[in-house]
């Protein structure tokens, strides 16, 4: 007897397809999204005063935990260094290592990894919570531009922001490498800073201020769509956090290894 061949269930064929679908859907409200960011935030009214509070509230709400990751990070970096510089007697180098470190790639993937877990999540899940109480809705009822009160203002704020709290970051950075070089040898916070600075180029900073920037506008990005296009129901709030945070901080290491590459093609 001849064996009949068996189909693949109709549900397995249009599995894959159904999730190809899914992405490319996704990416274009991705696009939208963000088209509608550009169109909506640089074209007046503006909302200052939203704004401000915003830049206020990102700055405030980290700049508690980065300082003290910061600190930590620049004592850890230098003392770490310290027995690879000793074997070849460049202990002198030491200041110079920290700074440039510091600021070409620990200060911004720091700043971004710690605002991508503490603002990426608030601003999900408190546009979240407004999705589910239905203010948005009301907000659009009473003829209210939700999307530029609410969004456009906490993208723009956390693009503004996160480049400074990198700087910030990296100072605060560069005092904890001063403790800790102050424990091992006679140095002046003059003299440590100068030799930390003076290997500091003007394309270390372009490069950490585009990185920061771009960390800053991915953070606001996704943590408002994630919040604004929640689903309905007291679950939309704790996925739309959760979702945001793990989507930002995937981005920011994929954007540090594209700019790392990039940048590297300036330096060589």
């Amino acid at each position: 007897m001849e064996s009949k061949e068996t189909s693949p269930p109709l549900n397995e064929e249009v599995k894959a397809p159904g999730r190809i679908t899914q992405v490319f859907l996704t990416l274009n409200d991705v696009y939208q999204f963000i088209a509608r960011f550009f169109k909506e935030g640089f074209l007046p009214p503006y909302e200052l005063k939203e704004l401000w509070r915003q830049c206020y509230d990102i700055g405030y709400r980290s700049a508690l935990l980065i300082s003290t990751t910061g600190f930590i990070t620049g004592i850890v970096f230098a003392k770490q260094s310290r027995p690879s510089l000793a074997e070849f007697g460049a202990t002198s180098w030491l200041p110079s290592l920290v700074g440039i470190a510091l600021l070409r790639t620990l200060a911004p993937l720091l700043t971004g990894l710690i605002a991508a877990g503490k603002v990426g999540s608030s601003i999900g899940a408190e546009l979240a919570s407004m999705r589910v109480t239905e203010q948005i809705d009301a907000m659009e009822v009473s003829a209210t531009n939700p999307f530029k009160f609410l969004v456009a203002t906490r993208v723009m704020a956390a693009t503004i922001t996160i480049p400074i709290l990198t700087f910030y970051t990296a100072m605060i950075g560069m005092l904890g490498g001063l403790v800790n070089i102050a424990m091992f040898e006679d140095t002046s916070a003059k003299a440590y800073f100068e030799a930390s600075l003076e290997s500091i180029t003007f394309l270390d900073i372009t490069a950490s201020t585009v990185k920061a920037i771009l960390f800053g506008f991915t953070i606001g990005v996704v943590g408002c769509y994630k919040g604004y296009n929640s689903d309905k129901g007291t679950e939309g709030v704790g996925k739309a956090a959760n979702s945001a945070v793990v989507t930002a901080m995937f981005l920011i290491f994929i954007e540090e290894v594209i700019s790392v590459q990039f940048f590297s093609l300036f330096r060589s």
